[in-house]
């Protein structure tokens, strides 16, 4: 869980931005696991995201020329990006 909490009081809502636990996820594998290339695979898709300008209501500033999306969206365009990244055999 981010350390910032789950944000169970906008649950169902598409509103929450799940890049804090995707990184979170990140982090278990760089530190816990000893995964670090499996982590760089989320921080890459992570940062492709943000560069192509989506952000959700928490990170989105007025006049930035973001897309503001929700959290499905967000999380469907991280798997979009994973899925765009060529993974070296040996991971």
């Amino acid at each position: 869980e981010p350390c910032h909490g789950s944000a169970p009081d906008i649950a169902g809502e598409d509103k929450a931005n799940p890049l804090a636990l995707i990184l979170s996820a990140a982090m278990m594998l760089r530190y816990d696991l000893d995964r670090a290339e499996e982590a760089a695979l989320l921080e890459t898709a992570v940062e492709a995201v943000l560069d192509e300008g989506l952000r959700t209501a928490d990170i989105k500033q007025e006049g930035d020329g973001c897309k503001l999306v929700g959290c499905i969206e967000m999380g469907q365009a991280v798997a979009a990006q994973l899925e765009k990244i060529e993974v070296p055999v040996e991971v």
